[in-house]
């Protein structure tokens, strides 16, 4: 498989994860009934289930009568599932969450989820029991990969910052007391000199507090650290050696930006493209930028949901960009009267519209089976025609277009279809 297979397969991975994790985020169980295994791909699964029938004989305990019912319900579907595999579970894991969880009204309903193979090994087996389901350990496996620290400054102001993977964090800000180069009356000019130094000294050693209190415990993770600003100011910062020595050696380069407040992180990124030409981020602007050129001579580009889709089943499209912050459903309409077939996007949290057949305008009714995500209607697609997905992410200016102007679906082809 070629990378950009490989990366393709990747994103599509973390996205069914994602989309999971949302799922379960929104389950609340009453008391300590939610139940959430992780199990890592060294470990045997004869072991897993001796613990899971300790656990379900020790909750015989439990006081109340439904939370003891809940967890031995729980332990029970678990125990049921991890039939399905022989001595070992599947490459990087796996991990069983269940439970009963609030369906209102007093309700509940038992949910029982199982992802085998996440995009990072289990590191160790874990056995949760809660009101809350146990995520956090798979959302950190999803994190995009790659770690960079930045810093932007000027005599003015400084922000410090992340680039994890495609995403800009800002963290620290401080103001400095510089004075202006103009001095207030009665003092000298060596006086007022010799305090602006001063002050630029100060405000530079609070900058590298900052940035040694954030940087320094990630030394060993870090791939990098990029530092911004107008010149001479970052020139003076990098060569006063104001940061730790361990961070002052992973320093990849200074870059000038023409703002040091938030938006000048994303501008030190932009600035920074060649020393971050493996960053995850990068790969994301190479592909918008490409789509953009496109888009401006009018060959190979497609953009919304309909059109996208149009190229997509006539196999024209030869990437398919859609945005991270994607989510809606697809709804098929298939007319019975003249066998039509429409769809439409919705909001995933709108109930299903009501819909007039575009050909013979008769009224349609979606069955629930209708209803699918739209990122897995169009990857489908993508698969079936050999189209490469790519994630965008909306952390910079181009990714932001792609989700606020053109709904996060655009495409870019392979020849000019006409659509």
């Amino acid at each position: 498989m070629s990378q950009e297979g490989e990366s393709a397969t990747s994103d599509r991975k973390k996205y069914e994860f994602q989309k999971v994790i949302e799922e379960l985020k929104d389950f609340e169980g009453s008391g300590t009934q939610l139940v959430t295994i992780y199990i890592p791909e060294d470990r045997q699964i004869s072991d897993v289930v001796a613990h899971v029938t300790q656990e379900h004989s020790e909750a015989a305990n439990i006081k109340s009568k439904q939370t003891r019912t809940n967890v031995q319900d729980a332990l029970t579907s678990i125990k049921d599932r991890l039939r399905y595999y022989d001595t070992f579970p599947p490459e990087n894991g796996l991990v069983i969450f269940s439970g009963a969880v609030n369906a209102g009204g007093g309700q509940t309903d038992m949910v029982t989820k199982v992802l085998e193979g996440p995009p990072q090994p289990v590191e160790s087996f874990r056995y949760h029991c809660d009101s809350d389901f146990l995520t956090e350990p798979l959302e950190h496996m999803l994190e995009d990969q790659g770690l960079y620290g930045l810093v932007v400054l000027d005599r003015r102001e400084a922000n410090v910052g992340w680039l994890k993977g495609k995403r800009i964090q800002p963290v620290k800000s401080a103001s400095s007391l510089v004075p202006g180069k103009q001095r207030k009356g009665g003092q000298s000019a060596q006086r007022f000199a010799r305090l602006r130094l001063e002050a630029i000294d100060n405000f530079y050693q609070e900058v590298a507090g900052m940035a040694n209190e954030l940087f320094v415990p990630k030394r060993h993770e870090l791939d990098g650290v990029l530092v911004g600003g107008p010149s001479p100011t970052k020139d003076e910062f990098l060569d006063g050696d104001y940061l730790h020595h361990e961070i002052q050696d992973k320093v990849l380069g200074k870059f000038d930006v023409s703002y040091t407040d938030e938006s000048g992180l994303k501008d030190l990124v932009d600035n920074a493209e060649e020393a971050l030409v493996d960053a995850e981020v990068m790969k994301d602007k190479k592909q918008m930028n490409r789509f953009f050129k496109e888009l401006h001579s009018g060959e190979l580009a497609t953009y919304g949901f309909a059109q996208t889709r149009r190229n997509l089943m006539m196999g024209a499209v030869e990437n398919l960009l859609l945005s991270e912050d994607l989510r809606q459903d697809v709804i098929t309409y298939a007319c019975e009267e003249c066998g039509n077939t429409d769809y439409e996007l919705i909001d995933r949290r709108k109930a299903t519209p009501s819909h007039d057949c575009s050909e013979c305008n008769a009224p349609v009714e979606a069955e629930e089976d209708d209803r699918e995500d739209a990122i897995e209607h169009l990857m489908t697609l993508a698969e079936q025609r050999g189209t490469e997905t790519k994630f965008i992410s909306t952390d910079f200016e181009k990714g932001e277009q792609l989700y606020n102007a053109f709904g996060g679906i655009a495409g870019i082809l392979r020849y000019n279809t006409g659509v």
